[in-house]
């Protein structure tokens, strides 16, 4: 039976420095050999899980097949490696801290002390090994924060006693900081980088591996450098430079040879095929054209709070053979009157997820936008409850038509929360739902969506049935269904006991591609397979833009 070896990846000096990309990466080259590989994501910080956390401060929430929200980090983990990541994927240190509280409730302690050695990092050494199996080759564990933070001690702790555990030949610890480039004196400076080293040497973990993010490539003298003052062979320094995309992280991890490095030191054989990272890449070059998209959101002003969806529509241009130039639109500064100002030169709209009321006003001015002007739309979760709410209003009449989460004594409650379904599928999906901080309203995780035939929506996904993944409170109310397909909305998307509405779109021959998902199809999407909806939304803004041009 095969024992799972573990990669440590630290990060030093300074926040956002690409552990996760870097872990991801280091991953997609050891499966590149043909190993089974899985990723881990322990973040120090005392809340749950990122799901009550604000998109502005965290980025957004990725949700997995069973329900679980993480970090963002999963995301790229689950793009690199093409493998679904799940409840055991990640862990915070308020998730590790509850458990050994209610361990000690429940008297597990045998009254003894609870202290952070051993019983919290007892417990963060369980979830690490939870992510273990007989067929898994290699873990990465990615720690969270910067070395040098008071919560993430206990987890750095955990990770220099694993080494004693599981033996050293099991383990293997990467550090990654940051070499800064010194205008003044014209230099990259190794001094942050020792410091860093120091303090995690200070705890008792020293680095087999040293990663450099820089500017530039670092050269052999300052490799040198830094391998003589934080105690590691020359051949352990390697740098990790900016590149112009994410994607060729990989291969520049290759051409530097770091994966090299760790399958020599965790005593793995072969060669790592890259084919698949270097035809992505060179298309990725190669675009031919070019289509601009409205982001119509309210979390506009960090960027990493759409990061999936950012990701999506890259990977819907890549199939399209076009590069997606993505303007966010904040939609508070929407009104009747500037409307042309920010959408007049898209080529598609897409109108996010997200929850609460403000700047609804703005996306259905947007929906109603796209769904006059003709223009490709896309809403996804929320942005298909606006499409809904802004077709009730303005086509059926139906002027009051609302969510109860923006009003909840509404007398036209289009979307609202179905509480007696949520009652019946929380007791059926109690593991999910109860991890939520709202609890049994929440629907999270992976879902089965039965799609009709001759809709736009079967001919993306040429399935009759498809999962995808949930994230929300409030539902479409069915009993609007009948007024509202009777002006022309197509249900074309139903839970398979046909009690809940997943997908809606307008018929091909009153609209290009007007088509609005309660899930959130971008968390499914990767450069190798990109996803059928955003591959075809694309498509159809390409189309429309090249038929434009040539009207005029």
């Amino acid at each position: 039976m095969k024992k799972t070896k573990f990669i440590f990846v630290t990060g030093g000096v300074l926040s956002s420095l690409g552990k996760g990309l870097a872990a991801a990466s280091i991953g997609a080259l050891l499966k590149a050999r043909g190993l089974n590989v899985s990723i881990q994501k322990l973040d120090p910080y005392l809340n749950l899980d990122p799901g009550t956390m604000s998109p502005f401060q965290h980025g957004e929430v990725f949700v997995t097949d069973d329900g679980a929200e993480t970090d963002l980090d999963l995301g790229h983990y689950e793009r690199y490696l093409g493998v679904a990541m799940s409840r055991k994927n990640t862990y915070t240190a308020g998730r590790i801290y509850t458990q050994v509280l209610n361990k000690e409730r429940q008297g597990k302690y045998l009254g003894g002390t609870v202290q952070v050695i051993p019983h919290v990092t007892d417990e963060v050494k369980a979830a690490i090994r939870s992510i273990a199996a007989p067929d898994l080759d290699v873990a990465l564990v990615e720690i969270g924060g910067t070395i040098g933070d008071i919560e993430g001690l206990p987890f750095l702790e955990a990770i220099r006693q694993l080494k004693n555990d599981l033996g050293k030949n099991r383990c293997l610890y990467i550090h990654l900081t940051l070499v800064p480039y010194l205008k003044t004196s014209g230099e990259l400076k190794s001094k942050p980088t020792q410091h860093s080293v120091k303090e995690l040497r200070s705890i008792g973990i020293q680095p087999d591996i040293i990663m450099c993010r820089s500017e530039d490539t670092l050269t052999p003298e300052l490799k040198r450098k830094i391998a003589l003052f934080c105690d590691v062979p020359k051949d352990a320094v390697f740098s990790a430079i900016d590149v112009e995309n994410i994607y060729q992280v990989p291969l520049e991890f290759n051409r530097e040879g770091i994966d090299t490095k760790v399958a020599r030191l965790l005593r793995f054989k072969g060669e790592p095929d890259v084919t698949p990272w270097v035809q992505l890449n060179e298309r990725l070059e190669n675009l031919k054209n070019e289509v601009s998209i409205g982001l119509v959101g309210k979390y506009v002003a960090l960027g990493e709070s759409y990061k999936s969806l950012h990701e999506a529509l890259t990977h819907g241009g890549l199939d399209n053979q076009v590069q997606v130039k993505i303007r966010h639109i904040n939609a508070e500064e929407l009104k009747p009157h500037n409307l042309g100002k920010y959408l007049g030169g898209l080529d598609g709209i897409l109108i996010p997820g997200g929850f609460g009321d403000r700047g609804i006003e703005g996306m259905l001015l947007a929906a109603r936008y796209a769904r006059e002007k003709k223009r490709p739309f896309f809403g996804i979760c929320l942005g298909m409850q606006c499409l809904v709410i802004e077709f009730a209003r303005h086509v059926c009449g139906i002027i009051e038509a609302t969510s109860e989460e923006f009003n909840p004594k509404a007398k036209d409650k289009i979307i609202y929360l179905m509480a007696n379904w949520y009652d019946h599928r929380a007791r059926r999906h109690e593991k999910r739902d109860s991890n939520s901080a709202l609890g049994g309203t929440m629907r999270l995780g992976s879902y089965p969506c039965c799609l009709s035939t001759g809709t736009l929506a079967y001919q993306a996904y040429k399935k009759l049935e498809i999962q995808e993944r949930h994230r929300h409170r409030f539902e479409f109310n069915k009993a609007y269904q009948e007024v509202l397909a009777g002006h022309g909305l197509k249900f074309c998307g139903l839970s398979p006991d046909q009690t809940l509405i997943e997908m809606v779109e307008l018929p091909i021959e009153d609209h290009p591609w007007y088509l609005g998902c309660q899930f959130h199809p971008e968390f499914k999407s990767t450069p190798m397979n990109p996803h059928p909806l955003f591959r075809d939304f694309i498509k159809t803004a390409l189309a429309k833009k090249v038929s434009k041009k040539r009207l005029s």
